[in-house]
């Protein structure tokens, strides 16, 4: 079940945009601008591990973009893709500009929209892509619905990176999560049930267990050197994971 709406959607989303504006105010650019580009090589190796579904795409939408470095990344590791780069907040997205002059890029579009209303025109993307910011989305039956919407027939979509794991252990999975920040909701991906909206929405869905060494704590680095040695652990306990999403060839963009 996701949460019922619309008063603790309305209030995830209102913590969110607090949580922007307070770091628009209180947040040291260069401790930011470090902390941010220490995800970089995560992504770097996701956009090889997924090269094939970018290089075929012409037009690439982000959603939870924050102040969009990653869809600058993907602009910069594919100039010739048009990335349009979106975040619920306005005043992230508002930065956008300072990662294009770091990596020396300029996206093609940003602005703000919401996961679940991105804007788009139907049938206008090739790929939409979330880089560890879809387990904030809490919307996510209505958020997949309408991937299936501006996906052109046999575009795909990607959740990268994401904190995931199964239902049975989703209760002690999102205390131990939540004790890292109160600013936010931090919430896991329960596998089960995003690969059901995404079928329920009309497409196809694949699950990548993705454990990883990067940016982990001791006993983070302990953890995931277990799961990475032990792969039945993956399939058992909380792991970070991609989704892999794609709407059929001759599909249309009616929702479901």
């Amino acid at each position: 079940m996701e949460p019922p709406e619309p008063t603790e959607l309305a209030r995830r989303q209102a913590l969110e945009l607090g949580s922007w504006r307070d770091a628009r105010a209180q947040r040291e650019p260069l401790t930011y601008l470090v902390n941010t580009l220490a995800n970089a090589p995560t992504l770097l190796d996701l956009l090889g591990r997924y090269e094939r579904a970018f290089e075929r795409a012409t037009d690439v939408l982000e959603l939870g973009a924050g102040q969009g470095w990653a869809s600058c990344i993907v602009k910069r590791r594919f100039p010739r893709v048009r990335v349009t780069a979106t975040d619920m907040s306005p005043e992230a997205i508002a930065n956008v500009g300072t990662w294009e002059r770091v990596f020396e890029v300029r996206v093609d579009t940003a602005g703000t929209a919401l996961s679940y209303a991105t804007g788009q025109p139907d049938s206008s993307q090739d790929l939409v892509f979330a880089f560890a910011s879809a387990h904030h989305f809490v919307a996510h039956r209505r958020t997949l619905k309408e991937i299936f919407r501006v996906l052109r027939p046999g575009g795909e979509a990607l959740y990268l990176f994401e904190p995931s794991c199964r239902d049975f252990v989703y209760p002690l999975a999102t205390r131990r999560m939540r004790r890292t920040r109160t600013d936010v909701v931090e919430d896991m991906l329960r596998q089960e049930q995003i690969l059901a909206f995404a079928r329920d929405a009309g497409l196809a869905a694949y699950l990548d267990l993705y454990p990883t060494m990067a940016r982990r704590g001791p006993l983070g680095t302990i953890y995931n050197a277990a799961l990475i040695g032990v792969p039945i652990l993956r399939r058992m306990l909380w792991c970070t994971a991609n989704f892999h999403f794609a709407k059929p060839q001759g599909a249309n963009s009616e929702a479901r």
